[in-house]
């Protein structure tokens, strides 16, 4: 019996949730670690980025001016994160592919050199581990290069690749959570807002980014963890329905101090599966010899043209058949790196102030991801990812923190629960 839609993507929504998980988990680490000398919840910020490029917060600040001037960070930030993106989108309309990829390596390779060094040496001193300048050059140097080898090189290890992508997404997470409060807070419903209206809206920068690259059947060149490696599979072989689900967007970051393409991403169904009877095949692959030679390969475009729906069979023409074989991209989930990053920075927020409003928001952001997912096998179509996971964390987090927390402490500082 053929399986459900749900069904099959299960395996790989845990292969998505999982790092996100770590990720999010190694971050909050990092925050204990690194603040537990001090109250980070009321410091002051100590970097300067195109996120607090208006208003530095000062905790002797009336609360709305704190508000006022985060409502004036998000918005610089994100009409930055649009000009940056509508700058990539014509670049890649006009096929600069090659250096939106150097551009990409580049980004890669300042986030592990300058946020990824800042966190080592910060490490370095906090734990007064006694190692010599020109060690600890070369040890970032080797992990920065083999970090990007390993995230853009070939025939590497898809759990090296993974690993790296993980190590992006903290470095840039653990860097913003040096923000202030209100404009951390801000910030992140303001890139929500965003994320929906560059995936879903008429003339979005992302939806066009997508729709373009699926009119080309191309990758997008952007920072994106895999949760498998792509394999190819032979039209003659047994085996269930294959379901493929791609979560585009690039990474993310603040364009002062990481060189990013965007701070968006967008879920889209990017391949569907082949026939489950291999006699559908083989008839498909009749039609394909009286038809001149033309291959055919299985492939479904959630959003081609800007419409939905599955389209079983796309035709490449000018292809000799080899052997009357077909040859069928099974693609696993990909997820765009500012969601690591965003997921990480809203949990990283969160442990400034109690373990319990960590858990809630963890717990918030993994449903709103499988709720999106879940969606996405529905709409079939484009979909941003960040809207439902940074709506739940934050409402999770003020309730938690308003409500949930006071009533838990007050009943258990009266031995009415313990």
């Amino acid at each position: 019996m053929e399986s459900s839609i749900l069904e099959s993507i299960g395996v790989e929504i845990i292969g998505v949730m999982s790092p996100v998980s770590i990720c999010m988990f190694l971050v909050v680490l990092l925050v204990y670690s690194l603040s537990s000398s001090s109250s980070p919840s009321s410091a002051v910020s100590d970097i300067r980025t195109a996120a607090n490029l208006v208003y530095a917060e000062n905790p002797s600040d009336t609360a709305a001016q704190k508000l006022e001037g985060a409502l004036l960070n998000a918005l610089v930030f994100v009409i930055l994160i649009a000009i940056v993106t509508f700058l990539l989108l014509l670049l890649y309309y006009y096929n600069c592919t090659s250096f939106l990829k150097h551009y990409t390596r580049f980004s890669a390779f300042f986030v592990l050199g300058s946020m990824g060094g800042s966190i080592f040496l910060s490490l370095i001193q906090r734990f007064s581990i006694p190692v010599d300048s020109v060690t600890c050059f070369i040890l970032l140097f080797n992990f920065t290069v083999v970090g990007v080898l390993s995230v853009f090189g070939t025939g590497i290890p898809i759990i090296v690749r993974q690993s790296y992508m993980v190590c992006l997404g903290i470095s840039v997470a653990a860097w913003l959570t040096k923000l202030p409060e209100w404009t951390t807070w801000v910030l992140l419903v303001a890139l929500a807002v965003y994320d929906l209206v560059a995936v879903l809206a008429p003339g979005g920068p992302l939806k066009m980014l997508v729709e373009l690259a699926s009119s080309r059947n191309e990758e997008l060149p952007a920072l994106i963890y895999e949760a498998r490696p792509t394999t190819v599979a032979r039209a003659g072989s047994r085996g269930g329905t294959s379901l493929g689900l791609l979560v585009t967007g690039v990474t993310a970051g603040e364009p002062s101090s990481a060189p990013s393409s965007s701070s968006s991403s967008a879920i889209e169904l990017q391949a569907v599966s082949r026939d489950n009877k291999d006699r559908n095949v083989n008839d498909n692959l009749n039609e394909n010899r009286d038809y001149g030679g033309n291959e055919y390969s299985v492939v479904a475009m959630g959003n081609g043209g800007g419409e939905g729906g599955i389209v079983d069979e796309e035709r490449h023409e000018g292809n000799e058949s080899r052997g009357g074989d077909v040859e069928i991209a099974e693609r696993g989930i990909k997820l765009g790196l500012g969601d690591f990053v965003f997921y990480s920075v809203l949990v990283g927020r969160a442990a400034m102030y109690d373990l319990m409003t960590v858990y809630a928001c963890y717990l918030a952001i993994i449903s709103g991801l499988g709720c999106t997912l879940i969606l996405l096998s529905v709409c079939r179509q484009a979909l941003p990812a960040l809207p439902i996971s940074i709506t739940l964390g934050v409402l999770f987090y003020f309730l938690t923190r308003l409500l949930m927390e006071p009533f838990i402490v007050g009943t258990a500082t009266n031995l009415m629960m313990f």
